[in-house]
């Protein structure tokens, strides 16, 4: 056993998530994870679900010949399969005598800092009071989740929240494949690992490459993350004792803290701002804000606060943070030490666009 697998057996605070795929394939599976789930609790683990497959129970339930594609079926769907998704759960986990409860997220909740708050001490009031949390995305209520979400994304996003230091993504593959079809058995968060051959299923939203992206983000926060097959026998027991299963995902230098891992990967910009070759290197150093005199133009609407991205002057993202000015205010600061006949002095400009605490640095 490598020292990388050894070190899972430490964590204490666990996130799985199941996608549609893997549910719709595998009736028996929620069974199986409650008798793996039963064992970790019983060893001082705290457990997190996040769980798809309420669109795919509930348009059968509805008696839609196959899934539909419109919104409002969609949602309706989803409200049908809820309470059969939740049910399973129940169901399964109350054979070891554990309880669950549900948590219905929608991409809103977690992008303002209030009902994000309020999120974190719910879950941790379910932890405490030995429940098992289910979260899914609401999507009876949440358009923009059902055509662009899925919940690899939340699970993500919920692993800084509760600081976990384990993200399990369970589905239909064996892990991330190279080239030649063979399972990645580990590698650092900063490689590249976009190729593959890992087949996309029709049920769920969230392919390989979503699973890789919401693994490398849950690194960021410091965890660990693991993409494997969801009906593999003893996935999660086997996984948290170190055996060479699924991808392993190793967390890269220094952790971010959760309100920049939220700026960074929860707040969806509103639009970008870009800098000039000197402000790149001055943000690339860790100790600068970005100023004024580094802005070359703005694309899109922003008000002050809101996310952008940060991009060089080649179109590279750069960073992501939190405005103080809005996009007319800062295009027009700009043209005046760009194209003014008598350009701005600095010491009159905003003192700063994006400040360094607000600020956070891409791979």
């Amino acid at each position: 056993m490598d020292a990388e697998r050894k070190a899972l057996a430490r964590a204490r605070r666990i996130i799985v998530k199941i996608g549609s795929n893997a549910l719709a394939d595998h009736p028996d599976l929620i069974t199986n994870i409650a008798a793996d789930v039963a064992e970790l609790s019983g060893k001082g683990a705290s457990v997190l679900i996040v769980s798809s497959g309420a669109v795919a129970l509930g348009w059968r339930q509805l008696g839609y010949r196959r899934r539909p594609k419109e919104i409002p079926q969609l949602q309706a769907s989803a409200a049908a399969g809820q309470s059969l998704l939740m049910n399973r759960y129940a169901e399964a986990f109350s054979v070891y005598g554990l309880r669950v409860a549900q948590i219905l997220l929608t991409h809103s909740d977690l992008a303002k800092r209030t009902s994000l708050n309020n999120a974190r001490a719910s879950l941790g009031a379910l932890w405490e009071a030995g429940a098992i949390p289910i979260v899914n995305e609401n999507d009876t209520v949440s358009t923009e989740e059902i055509r662009f979400g899925d919940n690899d994304q939340l699970a993500a996003m919920v692993t800084p929240l509760v600081s976990a230091d384990l993200l399990i993504l369970l589905s239909n593959v064996d892990g991330v494949l190279d080239e030649d079809g063979r399972r990645i058995s580990h590698f650092s968060a900063q490689h590249e690992v976009f190729e593959h051959r890992a087949a996309e299923g029709a049920q769920g939203r969230g392919g390989i490459q979503s699973k890789v992206e919401a693994a490398r983000k849950a690194c960021r926060s410091g965890a660990r993350a693991i993409v494997a097959r969801a009906y593999e026998s003893n996935v999660l027991r086997r996984i948290v004792a170190g055996e060479d299963v699924g991808t392993l995902f190793e967390p890269r230098g220094n952790a971010l803290r959760a309100r920049k891992h939220w700026i960074a990967f929860t707040l969806r910009p509103r639009g970008a701002v870009v800098v000039d070759q000197g402000a790149v290197h001055a943000l690339q150093s860790g100790k600068k804000s970005l100023l004024p005199i580094g802005v070359l133009g703005v694309r899109g609407h922003f008000d002050p606060g809101d996310a952008v991205r940060v991009l060089g002057p080649d179109g590279t993202d750069v960073a992501r943070g939190l405005s103080r000015l809005s996009s007319l205010e800062l295009a027009r600061v700009a043209g005046a030490f760009r194209d003014a006949p008598t350009p701005l002095n600095p010491e009159d400009a905003p003192d700063v666009v994006v400040h360094k605490d607000d600020l956070v640095l891409l791979d």
